[in-house]
């Protein structure tokens, strides 16, 4: 079997590819040291037709997220790589008789989880940010496209993930309980969901294995929700540090949540609720290995 990456360099991909049996073919916008590399930039360049000769499986995990640029200013961008490329690279599987393409998405494309409530996949809801909104509809392209050709198409949605050398506001908040600057946060109760990166590698495989999952999306989790504080408590695990016996009031977050719009969202972001059910996908048989609980230095 010959497998095709796209996001072979990135946090999730460098993990799958160690996963993978067989042999490997990545789309990437510079040459693989160990992997047969077709080289195409999403962003500018047209897939070329020869890209998926002899491969079995697709697995998409490129994508565009997290641009500290104002969003409205760079939709196309969004859309060019999100929902154009995903689908210019499905139409190019069918072709080329590729018999199944499993899509990474985001558990954003759902929507905004709601207070105290883990979201399923029926919850559907209006997608969260410009980010969310690309990656629904490339979905519903997908589906589309795996109806009417008949061939596997599975999608995940991860919630947030964890796991050596993690980017973004995980690793910004690793970094800054080491230095001291990051407050204990206090316990609200709230509900967080995550999954180790090598529980995702393994429902990634599963989704694309199991003719189950043809034309259906699944949410991924590790099945139990963490609040802030235990997060931060875990970290400190991690680096070997106390954890402190106090923690920053609720109230004065509050307060400091009325200085201005962005730091509300920040607080808001960082103490609320963004909780996903992932009965769906270990109704397949998944069951996450690795959870807060396991980290050690290298989880971060």
């Amino acid at each position: 079997m010959t497998t095709l990456i796209t996001g072979a360099t990135g946090f999730i991909g460098r993990r799958l590819i160690s996963a993978v049996d067989g042999e490997i073919r990545v789309l990437s916008r510079a040459v693989h040291s160990d992997l047969e590399t077709v080289i195409c930039d999403l962003q500018s360049s047209v897939i070329s037709d020869n890209t998926l000769d002899s491969i079995d499986t697709v697995f998409h995990l490129a994508g565009f997220a997290h641009d500290m640029r104002d969003p409205s200013k760079i939709v196309d961008l969004y859309y060019k790589i999100n929902v154009s490329a995903t689908v210019q690279l499905a139409e190019l599987a069918v072709k080329s008789g590729v018999k199944r393409f499993v899509f990474v998405s985001s558990v954003k494309a759902g929507g905004i989880s709601t207070p105290k409530k883990c979201i399923n996949e029926n919850d559907q809801i209006d997608p969260e940010g410009i980010y969310g909104k690309t990656k629904r509809e490339a979905e519903l392209r997908l589906l589309k496209i795996g109806k009417e050709s008949g061939m596997h198409i599975s999608i995940i949605r991860p919630s947030l993930v964890y796991g050596p050398d993690v980017k973004g506001n995980l690793k910004s908040m690793l970094l800054g309980v080491e230095k001291g600057w990051f407050p204990p946060l206090p316990e609200t109760g709230n509900k967080r969901s995550m999954i180790h990166v090598d529980d995702l590698v393994r429902a990634i495989l599963l989704v694309a294995d199991d003719d189950r999952a043809n034309g259906e999306i699944f949410i991924a989790t590790d099945g139990t929700p963490h609040s802030s504080r235990e997060i931060y408590n875990a970290m400190c695990g991690v680096l070997d540090k106390s954890i402190p016996k106090w923690s920053a009031p609720k109230t004065l977050l509050d307060i400091a949540s009325l200085v201005s719009s962005q730091i509300k969202y920040k607080i808001n972001k960082l103490l609320g609720d963004e909780c996903y059910s992932s009965a769906k996908l270990e109704a397949l048989g998944f069951k996450a290995k690795k959870s807060l609980k396991d980290m050690n230095e290298t989880d971060f």
